[in-house]
Formats: structure tokens, sequence, C-alpha cells
């Protein structure tokens, strides 16, 4: 009869994502695979890392990602430039590790980029790993889960979104 009163608690954010994370995978094969890199990956620098880890093979940035990139630097916005730097930096790592760095894909239409928030930029990316049977590399929790759902292969790495919050309270605190 008590029960009647009590609502079930709804879960927190950080729950449902702790375990929509679980079944995602999380480490690099050292076989030589197509991968198809997300914008997440390389605005949150997992590019090195992960090539230090063993990943070799075919690395392809779609267009989408590129333009996304470019649209970033162009609004003025930190993370465009930092993520343009990354793919730039990849050709001289391409010198010392088993890696070929391909573009290719469309390039976004103006409605694209107009929804990206809702997914539309996202839905190229998928369509890229999706014609190339690759391995899409992401740190975009939605990403990832969406990608599973189609059945697309993923390797998520979570980025360390703590380190971010420190630095911005720290920026806060200076000004």
């Amino acid at each position: 009869m008590l029960s009647l009163f009590y609502k079930k608690k709804k879960p927190k954010t950080s729950e449902i994502k702790a375990r929509a994370r679980r079944n995602l995978n999380k480490q690099v094969t050292p076989n030589k695979k197509i991968y198809v890199l997300d914008t997440s990956a390389i605005i949150n620098k997992f590019l090195p890392q992960i090539l230090k880890k063993g990943l070799k093979g075919k690395l392809i940035i779609p267009h989408a990602v590129m333009a996304e990139l470019e649209n970033m630097a162009n609004k003025g916005r930190e993370e465009g430039f930092l993520g343009l730097e990354q793919v730039a930096n990849l050709h001289k790592l391409k010198n010392n590790y088993e890696i070929i760095i391909h573009f290719e894909g469309l390039r976004p239409s103006e409605m694209q980029i107009k929804f990206a928030k809702s997914g539309e930029i996202d839905a190229l990316i998928r369509e890229s790993a999706r014609e190339n049977n690759a391995t899409l590399i992401t740190s975009d929790l939605v990403q990832a889960k969406t990608s599973q759902a189609y059945n697309i292969p993923v390797l998520f790495l979570k980025p360390k979104i703590q380190e971010l919050k420190k630095k911005r309270r720290l920026l806060f605190w200076k000004k």
C-alpha cells in the first residue's frame, strides 16, 4: 500500500551514460584495418595516443569532419583550430607509424551544417564508415551508440571531461 505513494527514482544522466559506455569497444587492435575518424576524436587529441598503442591501417577523414573543423575555426572557436592542427600533424606522424591518410566523402550541404546539432554531420561520418566497412573512432557517446545501433564497428575513446572542467574553473578564477 505504501509503495503507491513512492515514485521510482529517475536515474541521473551520469548513470545513464555510464550504462551506455559499458558495451563499447575501447581497445586498439594492432591489426591493419580501415578507420574513419570522427570530429570528437580529433579535437580531443586522441590520434597520437592511439597510434602509440599500435593502431595501423588506413585512416579516413571524411570531408564532413574537415568542414565541421573549418566551420568552428571560421567562427573563432579554439576546437576548430586545434582539430585542424591535429589533422596537419597526422601527416608528420605517418612517417613513424604504419598509417595511410585518406580524405573522402561528401561535404555537408548548408542544410546539414545548419542542423549539425541534430546529427546531420554525424550521419555523413557514419555513412563513410559504413561504405568503407570501417571502424568509427569517436569520443562522442551519442555517435558511438548510434553507430552501434547501425551495426557499425566503433572504437570509443572517453574524453577527459574532468580535466576540462578544472581548466575552466581555473580560467574563471584568474579573470
